[in-house]
């Protein structure tokens, strides 16, 4: 069935895809041998820079508006994170 009218966001088979595909494209995996403890408390979804996208899919992800990382303009999954962390002064995430 195709949509019509602007997009929401709300196709989970699409929203599915996408999670998936971008998954690939993480700066940090948990699962790596050099992932540092410290990293766990520095995720994007933390970052004062982060900003979460609409729809169902902005649950998981956003795009990084921080000018020192070079992840800057690029839409980054809320458990991913950079050197350029800066912690949200209110301490939430997502």
């Amino acid at each position: 069935m195709t949509e019509h009218g602007p997009w929401t966001g709300g196709n989970k088979a699409h929203n599915d895809a996408c999670h998936a595909r971008w998954l690939d494209r993480l700066n940090r995996k948990t699962g790596q041998d050099d992932y540092k403890e410290a990293w766990y408390y520095e995720q994007c979804g933390g970052c004062r820079y982060w900003i979460a996208l609409q729809g169902a899919i902005g649950r998981d992800y956003g795009a990084c508006t921080n000018v020192l990382s070079a992840l800057d303009g690029q839409v980054r999954f809320e458990h991913d994170g950079c050197a350029e962390f800066t912690e949200r002064e209110d301490g939430t995430f997502g």
